[in-house]
């Protein structure tokens, strides 16, 4: 692990008790969140402002907040977007009747949904286009469920636990098949398609390594972080949910984890009797929230930085054709 030090920042510290910090990798922005974000400040500077996005194009508030000061206006209905304006969809995709919808409003709608999400929408479409039921893992309620839902023609399952399986009512068994939300991770997963092959021995679904390299990517990460330290702190928003899965595996690992939008959520009491400090961060979730955390750790306790040894990421996904410059193509 790479290390440098560094001592009490600004302001007196809590305690002189040196603390360790250790930076998981991978963390924070994931590839398909890095496009959404360029998608949206390319499209402000190609149309200027303003430039309307349905839903969050991310789930984080610095982020959002950040578009906001540059002439991005958030919505959750096209309805609320005047005719023919420039319009984003987010990361998470959308159903087909918000595509209607926006079509019978002119709207210039740019789509940044993340490739992997646009990748389940097509395996979904063709189980359906096969006649078979399609069985959604995935959090109710969640836009990219909704979104994935929305894109399939045909009976879709949405189970989001064991559980649920034995509710599944397909009218042909023999014909059924699953796909995932793109924030779970193979582990999220495992015991449900375990279950889902028991009950429907036909059953067909993308190979392991269809999963979100992202998510499983910080998961194990994090796995890892956990042998290491004494408290996990997970940067992200509480409507992320590859963040508070990151948090909750701390936690099921029997580490004591907290999910901080920012540095301002830390208590200093989480740290008493602490040595060591794991820190991630969700896809969503920008770097300097994670040097922000950082310092405010140094405002407590001398503390010294190390970076864990893990994957590195060099995934890029290809910009809509409208937003790419000459000189690029």
């Amino acid at each position: 692990m790479a290390t440098h030090s560094t001592g009490s920042a600004t302001g007196p510290a809590t305690s002189s008790e040196p603390l360790r910090v250790i930076l998981a990798q991978p963390r924070g922005f994931c590839a398909g969140v890095e496009r959404a974000i360029e998608i949206v400040e390319r499209a402000l500077g190609k149309y200027g402002k303003p430039v309307y996005v349905r839903h969050e194009i991310v789930h984080n508030k610095r982020v959002v907040e950040s578009l906001k000061g540059r002439g991005a206006l958030f919505v959750e209905d096209v309805d609320d977007i005047p005719e023919g304006a420039v319009t984003i969809f987010s990361a998470h995709g959308v159903a087909r009747t918000v595509e209607n919808d926006a079509v019978g409003r002119k709207l210039h709608v740019i789509d940044a949904t993340c490739p992997l999400v646009t990748k389940v929408h097509k395996e979904g479409q063709r189980y359906a286009g096969r006649g078979y039921d399609v069985v959604l893992i995935g959090h109710p309620g969640h836009p990219e469920v909704e979104g994935t839902m929305g894109q399939i023609d045909g009976t879709v399952h949405l189970v989001s636990g064991v559980k649920d399986v034995d509710r599944i009512q397909p009218a042909h068994p023999e014909r059924i098949s699953y796909v995932t939300q793109t924030t779970l991770s193979v582990d999220d997963t495992r015991d449900i398609i375990a279950a889902l092959k028991q009950r429907f021995p036909h059953i067909v679904g993308p190979d392991v390594k269809d999963i979100c390299y992202a998510t499983q990517n910080r998961q194990s990460a994090v796995r890892h972080l956990v042998g290491l330290v004494d408290l996990i702190l997970v940067v992200g928003a509480h409507n992320s949910s590859n963040s508070n899965r990151l948090r909750e595996i701390g936690a099921d690992m029997a580490k004591p984890s907290y999910l901080v939008e920012d540095a301002t959520a830390l208590k200093p009491e989480w740290l008493d009797g602490v040595k060591t400090v794991g820190i991630s961060a969700g896809a969503s979730a920008p770097e300097d929230l994670v040097q922000e955390l950082v310092t405010r750790l140094a405002e407590l306790r001398p503390i010294s930085v190390e970076f864990l040894a893990g994957i590195e990421e060099n995934i890029h996904f290809k910009l809509p054709d409208e937003l790419i410059t000459a000189d690029e193509r």
